[in-house]
């Protein structure tokens, strides 16, 4: 039986295709929060259910 709870991965080589959005810089993934880390806009863009959500809106502001 497989756990239906667990998060689905986020695929690796889809990071090398993705950048931000507002910067146009390439991304850092941090699998310990589920984030695409923006370091040149200061943002982390959320990974739900193995999906990054590339919105600026959707981002966090990083301290």
């Amino acid at each position: 039986m497989t756990d239906q709870t667990q998060t689905p991965a986020f695929d690796r080589r889809m990071l090398e295709a993705l950048i931000c959005p507002r910067t146009q810089t390439t991304l850092e993934y941090n699998a310990d929060t589920q984030e695409l880390i923006s370091k040149a806009a200061n943002l982390a863009f959320p990974i739900r259910n193995g999906i990054p959500i590339m919105l600026v809106d959707e981002a966090r502001v990083l301290d």
